[in-house]
């Protein structure tokens, strides 16, 4: 080999000993698609679905209570209570905001990095954006008007894909019970 063609071929090589300057362009955050909304789903329920709920959980608070005791009584209370609570007030719209930094929703933002895949879904007549996440809880549910469906679904492709995940075990058990329950069909 002639030294000559070494030392060009050293010369012409990008792993020198000199660090190489990086520059890092910083793209400011705009807004790509908007929307108001409420903030989860929301359907008014009549006096029969709660007496039937009540009554189940009054059965298997007794059950419980004779096998356990009376902590899981008062677990079952305050979720019966809850649940109670977010079926009986009307939820507050909400601003939604898909930016080129990630997704905003009441003003906190969840950067593009730790959201997986997105699909489409309905609840109680409503349609839902759902996304998939790295973070705690696992999913952000987005309830989206039926105007801005493909301007989402346009805008969203670019940063994440749209794969629809199969419904978990705990979806299906869910499901089935709703179902069971009045007023769920």
């Amino acid at each position: 080999m002639d030294p000559a063609d070494s030392e060009k071929s050293e010369s012409q090589s990008t792993l020198n000993n000199e660090p190489q300057a990086v520059v890092v362009r910083r793209e400011p955050e705009r807004d790509l698609v908007t929307w108001t909304a409420s903030a989860r789903p929301f359907k008014r329920r009549d006096r029969q679905f709660y007496v039937t709920t009540f009554a189940v959980a009054g059965i298997v608070s007794l059950v419980l209570f004779l096998a356990e005791g009376i902590m899981p009584v008062i677990l079952i209370i305050s979720l019966v209570f809850l649940y109670y609570v977010l079926s009986t007030v009307q939820p507050e719209d909400v601003d939604y905001k898909i930016t080129t930094k990630g997704v905003k929703i009441a003003g906190k933002l969840t950067e593009w990095q730790y959201l997986n895949r997105y699909w489409f879904a309905k609840r109680f007549d409503n349609e839902l954006l759902v996304v998939d996440t790295v973070l705690l809880p696992g999913r952000m549910e987005f309830m989206i008007t039926p105007e801005v469906k493909e301007k989402i679904k346009k805008e969203v492709s670019t940063y994440i894909p749209y794969e629809e995940v199969s419904p978990t075990a705990l979806d299906k058990v869910t499901s089935w019970f709703a179902a069971k329950l009045p007023g769920n069909k």
